[in-house]
């Protein structure tokens, strides 16, 4: 869908809230590698979430202050002004320039007075000389330059509260041994860095840490025993490490430990622990979660993706479901799903890749009642599985059908969700045409969806919708994310979408989408982002003119990437451009991933004849578009 899609289960890499809030993460070997590669796709969508809320005054500030290289020169000579800037204020500023590439490690010298956090992730230029100047800032209480690979042990430089190193292949226990006279750290990140079992040992003498991200490192039963005087962790996490059930029984000795990742490991048994919240078990063999029934603990998120279950009813026994809000058992060996009906509290439930089919639907009906996300995307699950569903989720506000059997009957029965605000039928049977038996007459499905007041994100990718079917669309007048990739979407729909009253962002990848088509498109006044790639009749004169004529919208096409925020630099692809080194992954990982990234060559849908008929039509209305021009 959109590189920005809506909220997935499991999300990964948040940090552990103020003492006694409950912690919320999934992050598994694959899926931090994966959100450490989006992070850079991400940057100019983060950009509007840097802005304050506090007055639309300060947002213009900080825009016109991070406009150009003269803008920053005008207001560098201020450093007073700057010195006396609020702390949150100076830090959406520095994080603005720094996604403009307009931040230098000079200019890092006038917030020195005024920063107290800085995130810096995935920021390949960040070496020894910006860690020099961030080493003189002040009042510095959390600093984050994971996926900086240019991190060295000797660019460190003391600093309290939090940090976070994550896969800075260069940080090794030499490294540590510098960090550990850093007494007053809470919190440290440096999973998957160059740390050995000898380095993790060093740990144990940061007394304050109440946050310990030790994944993929390798840690053993015996290392872990040598962490219990941290008896102020509250989230440890130990994904892909070498501990087995013998270690995790020394868990009992953290009282305070709220979050557990331990994903990917031998631990097949968890002890009983009293303060957890959160608990990953993803990709692991589950025998039993805790062992027994009496003084059961607070658990409020469980993940448990890709496990192997020997029996799913002594696995879910001992578990408190009072308080479980979140369950993730997507891709797991479950095949029954009875241990459902008694997790009443469950607001976040992803069943993607199980074998759950329509025979199973019913127990997530009975506990429905608060359900907000549901995910059953890859299941065995129809339109009569949904349509059980109808009038037994008030409160769903996010339902994936992704991939699976349903059609436009299914439709009839989600507009019975009153507070659905993002759909995802994407790789479904949906046509956008149903029959009416009362008329005798072919109707457009997607005119009931007009019935959902709230819905705001709609994915159709890869459906076998025409342009015909996409009128009522501009009926939706809360839509505001619009995805059509793989359709069979032509020049003729886009007189539809530019009624759709509110829409932000629309993607028509994978399309046959001519210059014409493109030239005489008149986009929403909203429009923030068109997406294009896959669009292989578009040329890059097309593409640069409808920029011209609209300025405020981000355009992104394998010809180019053009932002709002960037007007004198566009960003082009091109053969010299060096690919960024891809981890290895796993085999079976890689396989799974090469499945999903495959692009979709759009032109198997026409013959030799209409492929050239098109490719002619594209050419002709660019050469009269060109001489009109002229």
């Amino acid at each position: 869908m959109f590189d920005r899609p809506y909220p997935q289960f499991g999300d990964v890499r948040e940090k552990i809230p103020a003492p006694g809030e409950v912690k919320v993460q999934n992050p598994s070997a694959e899926q931090k590698r994966e959100k450490a590669s989006a992070d850079g796709e991400q940057i100019r969508e983060m950009e509007s979430e840097d802005v304050v809320s506090e007055s639309r005054l300060i947002g213009l500030c900080i825009e016109a202050a991070s406009q150009s290289r003269d803008s920053i020169e005008k207001w560098r000579r201020q450093r007073r002004t700057l010195q006396r800037m609020p702390s949150h204020l100076a830090e959406a500023l520095l994080h603005r320039l720094l996604r403009r590439r307009l931040l230098n490690p000079s200019l890092l010298e006038v917030f020195k007075f005024s920063v107290e956090k800085i995130d810096l992730r995935g920021e390949s230029s960040v070496d020894a000389e910006w860690m020099a100047y961030i080493g003189g800032f002040r009042r510095l209480c959390s600093l984050n330059v994971a996926d900086c690979h240019k991190i060295t042990n000797c660019a460190l430089w003391p600093i309290t509260g939090e940090v976070d190193l994550s896969r800075c292949l260069k940080f090794t226990d030499s490294g540590l041994k510098h960090l550990i006279s850093m007494q007053t750290l809470e919190k440290l990140y440096i999973s998957e860095t160059g740390v050995t079992a000898g380095g993790i040992a060093l740990v144990s003498s940061l007394a304050n840490l109440s946050v310990l991200d030790l994944g993929g490192l390798p840690v053993t039963d015996l290392m872990l025993s040598s962490l219990q005087v941290l008896t102020k962790l509250q989230y440890l996490d130990l994904w892909g490490s070498k501990i087995s059930n013998k270690g995790a029984a020394d868990l009992v000795v953290f009282p305070k430990l709220s979050f557990l990742n331990i994903a990917w490991t031998d631990v097949t048994t968890v002890p009983n622990l009293p303060s957890i919240a959160c608990l990953n078990m993803s990709n692991c063999t589950v025998h039993s979660m805790f062992e027994r029934m009496d003084d059961r603990a607070p658990l409020r998120k469980l993940i448990v993706s890709g496990a192997t279950f020997a029996n799913a009813s002594e696995a879910f026994l001992f578990i408190e479901t009072s308080f479980l809000s979140f369950l993730d058992v997507s891709r797991s060996s479950l095949s029954s799903f009875c241990f459902l009906s008694c997790m009443k509290a469950l607001e976040h439930l992803d069943l993607s890749f199980t074998m759950m089919g329509d025979d199973s639907v019913q127990l997530i009906a009975c506990i429905g009642a608060n359900l907000r996300n549901l995910n059953l995307s890859n299941t065995k699950v129809s339109s009569s599985g949904v349509s059980i569903l109808a009038g037994q989720v008030p409160k769903l506000e996010n339902i994936s059908l992704s991939h699976t059997l349903v059609d436009d009957i299914a439709i009839s029965y989600i507009i019975m969700m009153p507070s659905v605000k993002i759909l995802n039928l994407s790789n479904t049977h949906v046509k956008g045409l149903i029959w009416s038996d009362c008329k005798q007459v072919w109707e457009f499905s997607l005119a009931s969806l007009q019935s959902l007041n709230n819905l705001k994100i709609l994915d159709l990718d890869g459906t076998q919708v025409e342009d015909e079917v996409l009128c009522p669309l501009s009926q939706l007048q809360a839509l505001n994310e619009l995805s059509l990739k793989g359709t069979r979407f032509t020049d003729s729909s886009l007189d539809s979408l530019s009624s759709v009253p509110n829409l932000i962002h629309l993607s028509i990848g994978d399309t046959v989408l001519t210059n014409g088509g493109l030239n005489s498109f008149k986009p929403p006044a909203t429009l923030k982002l068109l997406d294009l790639r896959g669009c292989w009749l578009l040329t890059e004169d097309t593409i640069l003119l409808f920029h011209k004529n609209h300025p405020q919208i981000e355009v992104k096409h394998e010809l180019m990437h053009i932002s709002p925020s960037d007007q004198n630099a566009l960003t082009r692809s091109s053969p010299s451009q060096k690919p960024q080194k891809q981890q290895k992954l796993p085999e079976s990982q890689s396989r799974s991933r090469s499945k999903e990234e495959t692009v979709i060559d759009q032109r198997w849908k026409y013959s030799r004849e209409e492929l050239l008929a098109l490719e002619h039509s594209a050419l002709t209305l660019d050469f009269s578009s060109k001489m009109h021009l002229g």
